[in-house]
Formats: structure tokens, sequence, C-alpha cells
């Protein structure tokens, strides 16, 4: 039987991602895999993360663009100074380019001539990311669910949806959707959610709305959900051992 499941919130977290992947025993001719945005950012290995990602869209996996995606395109293909400093400074993009082996500084020179868009398209692997992330879905409608990253706006139809609203929506979402379909979304972590900032746990909100981001970054959980039987699956880094 084919398994539907949901993972949401990577940000560069590779290792978490790989170890997920084998304690559920993905099989990509045999599972659908759902990836829920944000796969870059703050984390450690976001350049790995999106190599994963390519491959795994290339054997059937559906991608969404998370709004941190959003803001790296903005920042590259723009060329807009404040936006680039803007990912670079507050959204953990620093990160991001370290992981292709680059630093803030080797960006400079092209952003004071605005030639920004082009030097990045002369970066193999780089651009070789971007022109991927612009392959992304916005949502994934299925009969009894909707995989979305951030939510939906209560009451609006999704054809009918500003795009962004799919990726930034939170407490709107959260407090007032009242669907006959399951949204499974992440974005905001779960301790969030929960109210509790030791609680990474999945969060199974009484308005039929599933929350899968764990905070894997922050020292939490990467959670996988599969559907419909919203079985859990879930990896977290090690601790370090105490040496007492």
């Amino acid at each position: 039987m084919t398994r539907i499941l949901a993972i949401s919130d990577i940000h560069g977290e590779l290792e978490l991602l790989e170890k997920l992947l084998l304690k559920l025993k993905f099989d990509a001719t045999q599972d659908k895999l759902l990836l829920l945005g944000d796969y870059i950012d703050r984390g450690p290995a976001s350049c790995g993360v999106l190599n994963i990602i390519e491959e795994l869209q290339a054997t059937g996996a559906r991608v969404l663009l998370g709004n941190h995606e959003a803001i790296m395109l903005k920042a590259c293909r723009s060329g807009i100074p404040k936006a680039w400093h803007h990912w670079i400074s507050l959204c953990g993009g620093d990160a991001t380019l370290a992981s292709y082996g680059y630093q803030p500084e080797d960006f400079e020179d092209a952003i004071a001539q605005n030639t920004l868009p082009s030097f990045i398209q002369t970066l193999p692997k780089l651009e070789e990311h971007l022109q991927l992330i612009e392959t992304f879905e916005m949502y994934i409608e299925l009969e009894d669910a909707i995989f979305v990253h951030g939510g939906v706006v209560p009451g609006k139809a999704l054809a009918d949806t500003d795009p962004l609203q799919f990726l930034w929506i939170r407490e709107e979402f959260h407090t007032g959707y009242d669907g006959e379909k399951t949204v499974i979304f992440g974005h905001t972590p779960t301790y969030k959610l929960h109210q509790d900032p030791t609680n990474y746990s999945v969060y199974f909100g009484d308005n039929n709305i599933i929350g899968i981001d764990g905070g894997a970054v922050f020292g939490g959980q990467l959670h996988a959900l599969e559907w419909p039987t919203r079985q859990i699956t879930s990896v977290a880094k090690e601790k370090p051992t105490s040496l007492e």
C-alpha cells in the first residue's frame, strides 16, 4: 500500500533528513513524498539538502515552496540590496551561502555594481538550485487534505488566494480555519502552537489542522506525518553525552 508522507522545515539539517528517510525506510517506488517547504537557511547544509530534494523530486516527490525559498529567490533574482541583506542578515541566508562555500563579502562587488543576478548565474550549483526552487508548487490538494507551507486563508478558495498567503499566514489560519479538509502545514514551530517552549511534538489542532514543523534547526525534531493514518515518525539530534 502506498504511503503518503509529509515532511516540512528541514532548514539545512541534512543529517536529520537522511536519518528520517532511513527510519521511514522510504522507497520512492512505493511511497508518495510531499515536502512542505523551508529546506534552507539557518542550518549547516542547505546545499546538501537541496541536492537531495532535487533527487527526490526527480523520482516523484512533490515539492512545495517555503517562505525561506521565496526570500532567497527574491534576494538572488531581484538584485535589490535590501532584499539581499534581509536574507543574509535576518533569515539565515549567510549559513546557506556558507554551505556552497561562499561568504557574504564574495557578493559585495556585484551588489555595488548592480550585477548580482548575472553574477549568481555564473555560480553553477547555486544557479542550479535557484532554477530548482522556481519549479516548486504552492500547495497540494487531495480529496481529504490540503498540504501547504504556512496555511490557507479561512473561507477563501485556494484558487483565489494570494500565493504569498500560503507561505506566510499564521494566526488567522491557526485560529480561524474551519474547513472540512484537514490542513497539514509547517512554517510555525509546533512549540509555539502548543504554547510550550519544550514541546516540539506534532500539533493536532481541534479545528482540523496539523502542524508538523518540529523546530529541527532550533534543537527540536524533524517529523514525517503519514496520511491518512496520522502516524508520526520523528528524529532529533543526539544530545551531547555528559562527561560527569
